[in-house]
């Protein structure tokens, strides 16, 4: 399977700005069967939810990134501003051609930047399958939190492939993404895709440093700290053989999340 990893610089609450750069981003890469935003990719990452939040019904973002997975025959990760019920939410889609195929609600809300008092934190993993392909959705500080995320090997095999990481992990703690999200690559025995954008915002600046890592914590692919969309070929008939020659999970240890 062809991923492309797209490194944004997003403008500052400026959603048509942010769809067109996406759009032409896109159309200017080679062909991939998945494209992957930033978190909050039409925004910016913005704690006052109220200021941006939209239904699903009528989220523009939404709508083209259901109509560009259409007419491209591929699938769309990103995440956006929902209000729903009254509540907000930092919701991770995943869009195939069908339309959505998943939403993943943030759990692990970033508390020092005042996420957990304007957003409803979620509850569920979500894993979604694309092209025999399982994917777990993530977005940006539950990168930090390695329990949630644990693979679980059953008898029916790997609960995943690959973790998508979307995120707006600003500059200073770039070390932090790259040591982690490599960590979680090899210790799930998964790809890992870790999206980043670029830029500045009114409180940040962000150097990207997107990446593929493969279960072995190898670079696959990567983007430098300008706007880029990079293509990465995830080889899972090689994932599959490493799994049975280096098989660790079955000596993890077990526990319950609650």
């Amino acid at each position: 399977m062809k991923v492309g990893i797209v490194q944004t610089d997003i403008v500052w609450c400026d959603k048509a700005a942010n769809i067109a750069r996406a759009e032409e981003l896109i159309a200017a890469s080679e062909p991939a069967d998945l494209y992957i935003l930033p978190e909050m990719w039409s925004t910016g990452f913005v704690i006052e939810a109220q200021s941006v939040a939209e239904s699903e019904n009528s989220c523009d973002a939404l709508q083209w990134m259901a109509a560009t997975a259409k007419s491209r025959g591929c699938a769309l990760s990103g995440s956006l501003v929902i209000e729903e019920g009254g509540k907000y939410y930092n919701r991770h889609y995943f869009i195939t051609p069908n339309g959505i195929a998943a939403r993943y609600d943030k759990k692990h809300l970033f508390r020092l930047g005042g996420e957990t008092k304007r957003f409803t934190a979620g509850t569920e993993r979500v894993v979604v399958e694309w092209q025999g392909v399982k994917f777990l959705l993530q977005t940006c500080y539950d990168l930090r939190f390695p329990v949630f995320v644990r693979n679980r090997l059953t008898e029916g095999g790997y609960d995943y492939d690959a973790i998508i990481y979307i995120a707006s992990f600003p500059t200073p703690r770039i070390n932090a993404w790259r040591t982690l999200s490599a960590a979680r690559a090899i210790e799930n025995e998964s790809f890992v895709i870790a999206v980043n954008r670029t830029g500045d915002d009114i409180y940040c600046n962000y150097n990207g440093g997107s990446v593929v890592w493969d279960s072995f914590g190898e670079v696959v692919a990567e983007c430098g700290d300008k706007e880029c969309v990079v293509v990465a070929e995830l080889d899972t008939d090689e994932l599959k053989s490493r799994r049975k020659r280096f098989p660790t999970l079955r000596d993890a240890d077990l526990f319950n999340i609650e």
